[in-house]
């Protein structure tokens, strides 16, 4: 089901492990990229994989979509969880995977019912585990 705007399907699979994350939490992360003209997974972060092996999965010369369910403690000592929808554009990226990206993001957005907050960063500094943090809480 392409978009007539950018083009773009989304595989099914990335609507399914996004499920997987969202309802059974088997995983932690899920990268996707843009692969002859579809959104597809790229790589599935096991439910303990930490934030630092998480930012390890993005390219440091192309872009990519990742969706990454946060845990943390509220000052009420409970126990949540924030979906964060992230959109890497690296500087160093070509021009035309940048633009693609862009105009491709918010209809593959809608396709993953359930994110909370939208990070968008150039660089690893924009999505770090401190501006994860303090946007969930």
């Amino acid at each position: 089901m392409a978009n007539a705007a950018s083009g773009m399907a989304v595989d099914d699979n990335c609507k399914l492990r996004f499920l997987e994350l969202k309802a059974k939490r088997i995983h932690r992360s899920i990268v996707f990229k843009i692969e002859k003209q579809e959104v597809v997974v790229e790589k599935l972060g096991d439910p303990n994989e930490s934030y630092d092996d998480f930012m390890a999965s993005f390219p440091s010369d192309e872009c990519r979509y990742a969706v990454y369910d946060f845990d943390y403690i509220t000052s009420e000592n409970c126990q949540k969880s924030k979906i964060f929808f992230i959109a890497w554009s690296p500087d160093t990226s070509k021009v035309r995977m940048k633009m693609v990206y862009a105009s491709s993001k918010d209809r593959f957005k809608r396709e993953l019912d359930g994110i909370q907050f939208e990070l968008q960063a150039t660089d690893p500094s924009e999505m770090s585990l401190d501006i994860v943090k303090a946007r969930a809480l």
